[in-house]
């Protein structure tokens, strides 16, 4: 397998036996320059025990087209910035021979690349997935790199997913962008000043009401926001919790429903029957792909996924991935449109 990528790359591996790690030769340094940060990255080289697309298993972290925490380059890598418990850290990913290369700079180097396995879905077992519909197991066949990643880190998508509540995609994804360039670190490593690292807890909770609305940020979701990250560790220890659990944790703090839950468990946990009750989208879509009605609720959906019980999610990713969505009714409304009405 070639290590070049197309810029939305479908990546395939296969296994070749166990993974490196290599020290850097000279300590970090926090601000260098491209050629100072290639010799100062600590670096591992891991092989996954079957195929995985890089492309499908990192996607979901990406929030929007300029997420600042997040990018890929005409290479075929995956660049990724977190705030890990050991400090900030910068990510690169790419595969190469069948294997998974990774750089990590900044404090948290050794963190993310002691995480990358998990990361990148060594936890996720999928071997109690039996496909009972056509749809999904004609896009399971299509799709055999899909692993649900586990980052291991609960606050960078509980934030977003916050962000993400009643409001379009576009504002929601503004929203993080604005707010990661203002108040976020600049990525360690050999890395433009486009990419930040998320701000802390302390730093979320010191932002002013002003510039929560400047961001399109409505008091409810911020209030949520400042409410979470008063207990950031607290929420943080769901990484480590059962999907019943954890979701439980997460929905002590008001304002953090079923749906947040979800979408933040998904990520942090690779949940595999995390399903978003109450996705504006998700019901019909679902419902539509394994029994034809583009009308379905909540409650049809969760009936129709009640056979894949421990895997609704992966089910729920497969029939997303499969294109099969229910026609719209009527053409959408420009707004002008709305205006006249």
């Amino acid at each position: 397998m070639s290590g070049r990528f197309a810029p939305r790359p479908v990546t395939r591996t296969t296994v070749r036996g166990g993974d490196t790690a290599t020290p850097p030769t000279v300590p970090h340094q926090s601000a260098p320059t491209p050629a100072d940060g290639e010799t100062a990255a600590r670096t591992r080289t891991w092989t996954p025990s079957g195929p995985l697309d890089l492309a499908l298993v990192l996607g979901p972290l990406r929030r929007g087209p300029a997420d600042p925490s997040f990018r890929t380059t005409p290479d075929g890598a995956f660049w990724r910035t977190c705030r890990t418990p050991a400090g900030p850290g910068t990510l690169r990913i790419a595969a190469r021979d069948g294997a998974v290369e990774a750089k990590a700079w900044g404090e948290g180097a050794d963190w993310l690349l002691t995480q990358l396995p998990p990361l990148l879905g060594s936890l996720d077992d999928p071997s109690t997935f039996v496909p009972r519909h056509r749809i999904v197991a004609e896009t399971w066949r299509r799709r055999p790199g899909l692993r649900l990643g586990r980052t291991g880190l609960v606050l960078e998508s509980l934030i977003p997913s916050i962000l993400e509540q009643k409001v379009t995609t576009d504002e929601a994804y503004r929203a993080w962008r604005l707010l990661l360039r203002k108040y976020g670190d600049p990525a360690p490593g050999p890395v433009d000043g486009r990419m930040h690292v998320m701000p802390s807890a302390r730093t979320w909770s010191l932002i002013p009401s002003w510039e929560w609305h400047r961001a399109g940020v409505d008091s409810k979701r911020s209030t949520t926001i400042l409410r979470a990250v008063r207990v950031a560790r607290r929420l943080e220890e769901a990484s480590r919790m059962s999907l019943d659990d954890a979701s439980a944790r997460l929905q002590l703090i008001p304002g953090i429903g079923p749906w947040t839950a979800a979408e933040t468990l998904q990520r942090s946990n690779g949940a595999a029957d995390a399903v978003s009750v109450g996705d504006y989208h998700l019901p019909s879509t679902v419902g539509y792909a394994l029994a034809g009605n583009r009308d379905a609720d909540d409650a049809a959906m969760l009936e129709l996924l009640a056979p894949y019980a421990g895997q609704r999610h992966r089910v729920a990713r497969l029939i997303l991935l499969s294109g099969q969505t229910p026609p719209r009714r009527a053409p959408r409304m420009t707004p002008r449109n709305i205006a006249a009405l």
